[in-house]
């Protein structure tokens, strides 16, 4: 998170629609097709009686003749060994290929027999996959009035949410909000539901609605003794946080900032978006958001802390000293910066230029992952802690998972390998893997290029800062700085950062070694010098 970036969204208040709004106007969809019922041939016969029998290899070889057309079957039953082929090989554990059978089914829409009971099917699939991203392409062709079928009531609240993220990600707003608002509270997916339904209001710039959604996250958590809500809470701590910054109210931020529990993976970068936070506050916020940069520094953060951050962080350092007229170690801090970042920039571009082809990337990304990628320590840290996002990390276990299949398949049994069906899999396998490895290498090569560019920008920054320093060091700094000085330096003058300790702390000086427990509670104190480069018939703040 940026200063830059943050501080420019302006959440504006509106109310939001009425959740049902979409649901009044949306007519019913037209009911499926109804099954012709027609004699099977003796194929399709013996394979729905060897599929009843979780005979699965049997009932594959035979059902796959029905849709390839090898039996007299007329069209209904083609389409039905369709329906149960994709329950076949989802039976078997071939979940790609199960998928691009329902995917006909699909495409077809309600012309197919079997349309609506596919939905429950997807579901089991989007539970089932690693990557359920296609899943849900497939659940957002259907229309919310489908998923009010008995048969679906088992997985009508994860057809809700699933629907609703399919809407979310076409960016139809009203629809999302609709739909995650009817997934019920007693619902296993309703505090899943909720975190999307503020996020949903971040995207249309609602903070308020926003915000409350993410405290419903918190009072449905604190009611429940389910431990796997412990990440959804987390989640919510911070995006209430991120919430308020960008509405500027930075005290409420820095408040749920620390919330986030020591625990939480995303805790490292919380401390470091809270440094901000506290920046925002000034002289009551600057022994914190020093603090927490001096925490960042722990060897313990090596792996879980953005690289982008980390520079981050020197600059907002520096400009605290800057405005507090210590140029002294403002200057230290950019030294720090100078001396890792430009050079770190270097080597990532050169990662990123070692070669044009996805896959290579995928394989050294997978590398970089496991820590034998070969790079510099400090290159290959920077680079996998940006190859670390859920939606990266969801493709790379997808590609794992499809080479668990592919595996399975050379352990299937040699009669069946042999088969037209087992072919068809292995080619769906093989061309998904190269598909998937292939979207993770761009994906991956798009994070660390990401990372050049906010690298680069900070370098840009720096260099202004720099400029500053040198004036301030002069004392020849622009009115208007000096004026945001004087501001700081009244607002408490001479030393910032005394730490009043309560029955439950104890106030311990830093020695040079960490210790895991004192991490994030870091105070630093500073003497704000700049009443002596007060300008001429300046005002003189209150003396403690």
């Amino acid at each position: 998170m940026t200063r830059r970036t943050v501080a420019a969204v302006s959440l504006s208040l509106l109310c939001a629609l009425g959740g049902n709004a979409w649901a009044a106007k949306k007519k019913a969809p037209p009911p499926p097709a109804a099954p012709v019922v027609e004699q099977p041939s003796p194929v399709l016969d013996r394979a729905l009686k060897l599929y009843d029998a979780k005979e699965y290899q049997g009932a594959s070889i035979e059902l796959f003749k029905v849709v390839e057309g090898e039996t007299p079957d007329g069209q209904a039953n083609k389409q039905k060994a369709e329906f149960f082929m994709g329950k076949t090989l989802y039976n078997m554990k071939f979940l790609s290929a199960s998928l691009t059978l329902f995917d006909r089914i699909v495409e077809a829409g309600n012309a197919h027999p079997y349309y609506n009971e596919t939905l429950k099917w997807l579901a089991s699939l989007a539970q089932e996959l690693s990557d359920s991203s296609a899943v849900i392409d497939r659940i957002g062709k259907y229309d919310r009035g489908e998923l009010e079928q008995e048969a679906l009531s088992s997985v009508r609240d994860q057809l809700l949410f699933l629907l609703g993220r399919s809407a979310y990600r076409k960016r139809d707003f009203d629809q999302a909000l609709s739909l995650f608002r009817a997934v019920p509270r007693n619902s296993k997916y309703y505090v899943k539901a909720k975190l999307f339904e503020g996020a949903t209001f971040v995207q249309e710039y609602k903070g308020k609605e926003a915000s409350e959604a993410f405290k419903e996250v918190l009072r449905a958590a604190e009611e429940s003794d389910d431990e796997e809500l412990k990440p959804y809470v987390e989640l919510a701590n911070l995006s209430l946080a991120r919430t308020f910054y960008s509405t500027g109210q930075y005290q409420l931020a820095a408040k749920y900032y620390d919330k986030v529990s020591p625990e939480s993976y995303d805790w490292a970068n919380s401390l470091f978006e809270a440094s901000w936070a506290n920046f925002m506050l000034k002289t009551a916020g600057y022994p914190k958001a020093l603090g927490n940069i001096h925490t960042l520094q722990a060897p313990y953060f090596e792996n879980f802390v953005k690289p982008e951050s980390v520079a981050e962080a020197l600059t907002v350092k520096a400009t605290i000293y800057f405005y507090n007229c210590l140029y002294d170690r403002a200057a230290d801090a950019i030294v720090d910066f100078n001396k890792r970042v430009p050079p770190l920039a270097q080597d990532l571009s050169k990662v990123v230029e070692g070669t044009s082809d996805n896959t290579e990337f995928f394989e050294l990304a997978r590398k970089i992952q496991k820590g034998k990628s070969g790079l510099n320590k400090n290159v290959e840290r920077a680079a996998r802690a940006v190859l670390t996002d859920f939606s990266l990390e969801r493709r790379f276990r997808y590609v794992e998972q499809l080479d668990s299949e592919l595996k399975r398949f050379e352990e299937a049994e040699p009669a069946w390998k042999s088969t037209a069906i087992a072919n068809a899999v292995y080619t769906d396998l093989s061309l998904q893997k190269s598909l998937t490895e292939n979207e993770a290498g761009d994906l991956a090569r798009q994070r660390i290029t990401r990372l050049v560019g906010e690298l680069a920008q900070l370098i840009k920054r720096v260099i202004k800062i720099e400029y500053e320093i040198l004036q301030g060091q002069k004392g020849t700094l622009q009115q208007e700085i000096v004026e945001e000085q004087q501001i700081t330096k009244k607002l408490k003058t001479k030393e910032i950062g005394n730490v009043r300790v309560d029955d439950e702390h104890v106030l311990w000086p830093f020695k040079g070694e960490y210790w895991r427990d004192e991490l994030g509670y870091y105070r630093v104190r500073l003497l704000n010098k700049c009443e002596r480069n007060a300008p001429e018939g300046a005002p003189i703040g209150p003396t403690e």
